[in-house]
């Protein structure tokens, strides 16, 4: 974990009320896809936990929806402005037991750690495919950034774009070897209930300080009780109980 300020490069709008932000900095503290940053959003006491969508050796981007005051925050903020951050948090997504078809599901802002996912998978000669779901078009982003690394399919509740329905509703290829997962709570249940091969699941949470200190994030598991922002927020599908 490294701590530190960081320079806003561009902050704009990809999807209702969706955000792309690209910050310049330290990034030194990512070696995994599915870790997290815990940033200061103005005047507010609690930091807010964020999903890196990928990086490189001189920043990173991070995508948000604003939905309260720290991200309608953070939505105001400029190129050139500084953002204090706690950087490289969590456990993230292993690759190396993903076999050679992996598949991979978001939905909605769950869908931005699986961006940094999906280019490392290629990059290892694996051959990932995505289901990405949305409740209508206007929601939908990314679309072509992942287009271009993978095969997918968009889902939408309303039928606006893509398949109409739940990422459930799209059975998975019969030579899939693993899977991959990031979305909300009823979502990657549904998912453990139907999928039939291994995977990993990132978990959101409420989290205080964000590095396990405070133990505000603990959730029960068949190996005991974990921290999501420590031990987490990438679990195994056998350790969760639903």
């Amino acid at each position: 974990m490294t701590q530190g300020l960081y320079t806003v490069r561009s902050n704009r709008p990809i999807a209702a009320l969706t955000y792309e932000m690209q910050l310049e900095g330290d990034t030194s503290a990512l070696v995994r896809p599915g870790q997290f940053v815990n940033l200061r959003t103005g005047g507010h006491y609690l930091r807010r936990p964020l999903s890196v969508c990928a990086w490189d050796a001189s920043g990173m981007t991070l995508i948000y929806k604003v939905v309260g005051e720290g991200t309608d925050w953070l939505s105001t903020c400029m190129p050139g402005d500084t953002i204090d951050m706690l950087c490289g948090l969590g456990n993230g997504f292993d690759t190396s037991v993903s076999g050679q078809y992996p598949l991979l599901v978001g939905g909605g802002v769950g869908l931005p750690p699986l961006y940094q996912l999906a280019r490392q998978l290629v990059d290892e000669g694996k051959q990932p495919r995505l289901i990405m779901g949305f409740n209508s078009e206007r929601e939908v982003f990314y679309r072509q950034e992942f287009e271009r690394l993978l095969p997918i399919t968009v889902t939408t509740m309303d039928g606006s774009c893509g398949v109409r329905g739940l990422v459930t509703d799209v059975p998975p290829a019969a030579d899939c070897t693993y899977f991959y997962a990031c979305g909300p709570f009823p979502m990657l249940r549904a998912l453990c209930g139907c999928m039939t091969v291994p995977g990993q699941l990132s978990l959101e949470e409420r989290m205080g300080c964000g590095f396990g200190a405070c133990m505000g994030c603990t959730i029960h598991t068949r190996l005991g009780d974990k921290r999501v922002c420590k031990e987490g927020p990438v679990f195994l599908k056998e350790e969760l109980i639903w």
